[in-house]
């Protein structure tokens, strides 16, 4: 069973607000064992919106609509389900007796344009609307071919209101009109390290098509996301095919895993940290302070993290950080001897047990060309703890938006798979 949701509102399309309706819908129908295929957003153009709802009605069997349901002359879903029905728009008066209601609590007189809300499309049903006034719409509606009826449910665009009308009676009609408990669970595995085709080889089968549970692979800022999704007769079911796979995904990609669902790297490295009782401080040249403000970001950070220093010139770094000014002459800034010399100076300054450092950051420009190969430029980082410093270098090839946010997390990955070899000894 397929869902589509579809948004309608202008403020959508042109970008003035955010739709987190569908989004909403989208877990709230996964919660019930609802797939969701479409996610439509329209605006108040009612040819748009017919178009629209029958292309939905045709392809999903079950329609959320959001939005479209006020008193205004732009608000015109009642009218494209009607149009798309072929039906008269008829008046349901009990529901504009509950608006007069509504009015009346407040003291007020009920403006008559709100009376077009007690306006339902001839063959459909009204959803009450606890919090507003605005009912919904209720339709099922034969297709062709011999297909189930198209479960329509048509609710107000202002969230809480929307909220009410899906958990007190939408998906209820919809769970009573499916039969039989359906259930999707999903879950997240965050890796770092490999790219996304490697990271596919290294699953191997685990992402092929139709298998049960889906794993999908996303990739945001280097990060790499491993969605799970499964399908049961029970949450239980689903949990266990959900637990199977993880094991599996462990098992693969080794010392990739660093957490799940909304782990950060920097909330493991906290984490771990803090149980060991051990502390770290940063230097930065190229990240500008990108891993200070990750890590502060850490509910409680204060107990493991010290303080960073942004030392981006070579006065900075010889006055903060007490670099040899020989070190700097002899060597390239960009180079392992100074990211190391930074990370030293670094933890004798804030007396931590590690410190990272990150060098300059050169910007990488694909069209430049040294000895007849792309001189794709690096980075250089290190870390400094009690069992001495090491250093990586890191190429900055690839998309310039996430550079630094790449180089960030590889710094901290550094320093947990540092910890990560120290919690195996």
């Amino acid at each position: 069973m397929t869902a589509e949701i579809i948004s309608i509102g202008s403020e959508l399309t042109t970008g003035a607000k955010l739709d987190t309706n569908s989004q909403w819908l989208s877990r709230e129908l996964a919660a019930a064992g609802i797939s969701v295929g479409f996610h439509t957003t329209v605006a108040d153009d009612l040819d748009t919106n017919v178009d629209a709802i029958a292309t939905a009605v045709n392809r999903a069997d079950v329609v959320l609509i959001t939005g479209g349901l006020g008193p205004t002359r732009d608000d015109l879903t009642r009218e494209a389900i009607a149009k798309m029905l072929n039906a008269p728009l008829e008046l349901h008066e009990p529901s504009l007796e509950f608006i007069r209601s509504l009015f009346a609590r407040f003291k007020r007189e009920m403006p008559q344009r709100n009376q077009v809300q007690a306006m339902f499309p001839r063959g459909t049903e009204p959803i009450p609307n606890l919090r507003g006034t605005a009912p919904g719409i209720w339709a099922e509606i034969p297709r062709d071919n011999g297909r189930s009826d198209c479960l329509l449910a048509a609710m107000p665009g202002v969230p809480s209101e929307m909220y009410e009308m899906f958990f007190s009676q939408v998906r209820p009609n919809l769970q009573e009109r499916i039969g039989g408990a359906r259930f999707i669970r999903s879950a997240r595995v965050n890796c770092f390290g490999p790219g996304e085709s490697q990271a596919e080889q290294w699953l191997g089968d685990l992402t092929a098509r139709g298998r049960d549970p889906e794993i999908g692979i996303t990739v945001s800022k280097a990060t790499i996301t491993l969605r799970i999704t499964a399908h049961g007769r029970s949450g239980e079911e689903c949990e266990l095919k959900i637990q199977d796979s993880k094991s599996l995904i462990y098992e693969r990609m080794g010392t990739a895993v660093f957490g799940e669902e909304d782990d950060e790297l920097q909330h493991i490295l906290i984490k771990i940290l803090t149980e060991r009782g051990q502390t770290l401080a940063t230097a930065e040249s190229g990240t500008g302070g990108l891993l200070a403000h990750n890590l502060t970001e850490v509910a409680g950070f204060e107990s493991a993290y010290l303080g960073g220093i942004i030392a981006p010139t070579s006065r900075a770094k010889t006055e903060l950080l007490d670099v040899d000014a020989d070190c700097l002459r002899t060597h390239d800034t960009v180079s392992a001897e100074v990211a190391e010399a930074m990370a030293e100076g670094c933890r004798n300054h804030f007396g931590s047990d590690f410190a990272l450092a990150v060098t300059e950051c050169p910007p990488y420009d694909p069209d430049r060309k040294k000895d007849g190969d792309n001189d794709v430029p690096t980075a250089h980082i290190a870390l400094a703890g009690p069992d001495g410093t090491v250093s990586r270098k890191l190429n900055l090839g690839g998309d310039p938006g996430i550079v630094k946010a790449r180089i960030a997390k590889a710094t901290m990955n550094l320093l947990r798979l540092s910890l990560m070899d120290a919690l195996n000894d």
